[in-house]
Formats: C-alpha cells, sequence, structure tokens
C-alpha cells in the first residue's frame, strides 16, 4: 500500500479534506507529532524527515521489485530452454517483458481459443477436395469414410444404435504426396456433420512432443493435445517416437499421453498419424495400443508425371505467370532428373513447389536487369530462367 504524508505549509487551507477518511479514534499525524516534538516548528521538521525516509524507501522497495521482475523473468526463459518450451510459454511474454500476473478465471474462460480467431475457410471442404490435382484413390477412401460417418451420427442422432468404428487415421506414403491437405479437409468435413465441435488440424512431429527431460515429454505433448481438442491431431513421421527402447529416450511417453486421450475424448478427437509406408506399419505393428486403434490406413501414391506437371501448371496460373517456348517441356525434363535423381526420397508436389520458386527467383533476377520491364516481361517465365545466371553450369 502506498502511503503519503501532506505536511501543511503556508497560504494551504487547513480545512481542506483528505482523500482518505480516517479510522474513527485516529489521531491527526501533525498533532501527533506537536504532542512528541513539543512545538509546531518542529514537528513539521520531523514529518518532513519522515516524508524523505518513506520516499527513499519507497525507492529501494521498487529498485528491489524490478530487479525480482528481472531475476523471475531470467529463470522463465532458463526453465522454458531446459525443457524444451516455446519461449514465452511460461511467462506468457516474449524477450524483455516482465512475465504477466495471470488471468482471473472469469477473464480467462472468456478468452477466445487461438484456433478460432482464425476465419473459416469459405468454401465448402468436399470441393476443395474434389479440386485436388490426381489422388483418385484418396478422394474415394474419404468420401467413403466420410459417408458411413455422417450417416452413423444421423443414426446416434435418432437414437438408432450405431457401428463403432474407430475415426483415428493412419497415413502413408512419400513425402509431398498431400496428407496434410487432406487432414485440414478430413477435419473441416467432420465439423460440419457434427463429430468434431471445431475442427481444426494442428500439426507437430517429434520435436514437438518430445522433450529432454523425465516428466516433461507428458507435459509438452497434453499442451499439444489441448490444443487440438475439437479437431485433429497430425503426428507427421510418427514413427521417430519410437527409437528402439534407445537410452533417455521420451517417445514412449508421448505415446502413452496421446493414448490416453483418445480413449478420454473419443467422441471430439481425432488423431492421424503419418509417415513413410514401411517405418510406419512398424510402428504401428510393434504397439498393441496403437494397433488397436489404428486399424484405417490410407496410402497416399506418388503423383504421376502428368500430375506434377499440371501442380506446376497451377502455381503459375495463382502467382499470375505465363510459360514462354520450350518452358514446359524444360520443366518436365527437370522433374524426372529429380525424380530418378531421389528415388523413394522423391519430395513430389514439394519438389514442384521449389523448383517453381528456384525458377521465379531466376527470372526475377532477368527482370530486375531491365531498365523498364513491362507487365508483360514481369508475367513471362522464358526458357533461360531455368538456369541460374549466376552458375551456367547449374540445373534449376
Amino acid at each position: 500500500m502506498e502511503l503519503t504524508f501532506d505536511v501543511p505549509g503556508d497560504g494551504q487551507d487547513k480545512n481542506k479534506k483528505t482523500k482518505a477518511p480516517k479510522e474513527p479514534g485516529a489521531r491527526d499525524l501533525s498533532s501527533l507529532y506537536r504532542d512528541l516534538y513539543g512545538s509546531e516548528e518542529s514537528s513539521k521538521k520531523a514529518l518532513e524527515e519522515a516524508q524523505e525516509a518513506l520516499s527513499a524507501m519507497q525507492k529501494t522497495f521498487l529498485a528491489g521489485e524490478a530487479k525480482n521482475r528481472k531475476t523471475a523473468e531470467e529463470i522463465y526463459r532458463e526453465v522454458e530452454r531446459d525443457f524444451g518450451a516455446a519461449p514465452g510459454t511460461l511467462s506468457g511474454k516474449t524477450k524483455g517483458e516482465a512475465p504477466a500476473a495471470q488471468a482471473a478465471p472469469s477473464e480467462k474462460a472468456q478468452e477466445p481459443h487461438p484456433e478460432e480467431e482464425a476465419a473459416p475457410p469459405k468454401t465448402d471442404p468436399m470441393d476443395d477436395l474434389n479440386s485436388l490435382i490426381g489422388l483418385a484413390s484418396i478422394k474415394h477412401d474419404v468420401k467413403e469414410l466420410y459417408d458411413f460417418t455422417r450417416v452413423q451420427k444421423l443414426r446416434e442422432d435418432a437414437g438408432l444404435a450405431t457401428v463403432p468404428v474407430s475415426k483415428h487415421l493412419v497415413f502413408t506414403g512419400n513425402p509431398g504426396t498431400g496428407k496434410t491437405t487432406v487432414a485440414r479437409i478430413l477435419a473441416r468435413l467432420y465439423k460440419k456433420i457434427g463429430v468434431l465441435s471445431r475442427g481444426q488440424l494442428v500439426e507437430c512431429d517429434r520435436s514437438g512432443l518430445v522433450a529432454g527431460y523425465v516428466g516433461q515429454t507428458a507435459v509438452k505433448t497434453r499442451k499439444k493435445i489441448e490444443e487440438a481438442m475439437g479437431g485433429v491431431l497430425f503426428v507427421d513421421e510418427a514413427y521417430t517416437l519410437a527409437k528402439g527402447g534407445q537410452e533417455n529416450d521420451f517417445g514412449q511417453e508421448a505415446i502413452d499421453t496421446i493414448l490416453k486421450a483418445m480413449e478420454d475424448h473419443r467422441d471430439d478427437f481425432i488423431v492421424i498419424v503419418a509417415g513413410y509406408t514401411e517405418p510406419m506399419e512398424r510402428f504401428i505393428n510393434a504397439n498393441p495400443g496403437l494397433r488397436s486403434r489404428f486399424n484405417k490406413y490410407i496410402e497416399f501414391p506418388d503423383y504421376t508425371d502428368e500430375e506434377l506437371m499440371q501442380i506446376f501448371a497451377a502455381d503459375c496460373k495463382k502467382y499470375q505467370y505465363t510459360c514462354g517456348a520450350g518452358v514446359e517441356e524444360g520443366v518436365a525434363k527437370e522433374l524426372s532428373r529429380r525424380r530418378a535423381a531421389a528415388g523413394s526420397n522423391f519430395a513430389n508436389a514439394r519438389e514442384v513447389r521449389n523448383l517453381f520458386e528456384e525458377i521465379v527467383t531466376n527470372q526475377a533476377g532477368r527482370v530486375a536487369r531491365m531498365e523498364h520491364p513491362d507487365r508483360e516481361a514481369m508475367q513471362t517465365i522464358l526458357a533461360e530462367d531455368l538456369t541460374d545466371p549466376e552458375d551456367p553450369h547449374s540445373q534449376v
């Protein structure tokens, strides 16, 4: 509590009311000091000295409080670093700011969830699924799954018996085959029919779940689960959670925490695990708890050469580029070369987008050297843009 002593001076209104009422039976300080020091002048001087002493004490206290805040902030960052928490997780602040006081429960309950603040897509999720390039077998599987789940939901609402089928899924296939995109669409489809309350997708991998200290992995994993509640938790390269019993590995703790959440929140929480086909099959089959809950597999095939070129054309259209003579042929040839070189590690659509970015970067360098480039020049990709001008021997 801050205390303030007002010492009456010449010309001041002695009948002026104080800001705070006196307690019953309390004596005025100046009157008390007159009794103690015997004169007005002595009591005034004593009051001034008391005010100065109090002011000095207050400054010392505030300086110590600021120092303590700084120390606490350093401790927060240290703990966050040691236990693998994201910056600001514990303190609620970014670097350079003091930790904020915890909000009252009533205020916290009124705060919108981060996922709820983002505007949902205006398009229909089924239309988005149908608009994807290729993936014919995936579209069939997702529609079949959607129809079955929708009818079971209708039966439940009508008071009829439902078939207990797990909604958790295993997505297998090489990188860049659309697994994350389809998972996001599926989450929105489930929200549309009322199976999920929010329908958001929370992506993570081993680094987002596993910490380096005993007991911290469960905390870190539960935080991701809370973010995904009402939607889908998408665990990419999930097989890395099981490393064959290596010492000081806490991946199994993350698995156990996720399995418990799947059991406790089966009505409003779905988990999709994804990764390369063979490692994912070994991962699921090696754990009875996982095998009993993940019994639906969807295999994502590699894109064909024709589909890869359709993805390249879609990127050009999206960002308003046109291809000059020989560009499409050159791109098709380069993609075939990269697929052959990468083998099973070919990144499919991701590789197409990497190539597209390399080409438009080269095109930007060429256009930047023009004195007055027109609209057509800024939009057109030429065959020479397939090679880095700074490295003539490079293959884009």
